[in-house]
């Protein structure tokens, strides 16, 4: 890496479906928490 590279921000688009992801990815393991919560239960 040198001092005159320029810098690689990603693009609009990329943050924000990188950010969508790791909310659905969040929204996945909470519900597969609740889900073996359910199954415990029964």
């Amino acid at each position: 890496m040198l001092w005159s590279d320029p810098e690689n921000e990603p693009p609009e688009e990329m943050r924000d479906m990188q950010a969508m992801l790791r909310r659905a990815g969040i929204v996945l393991a909470l519900a597969m928490v609740l889900a073996m919560f359910a199954v415990g239960l029964h």
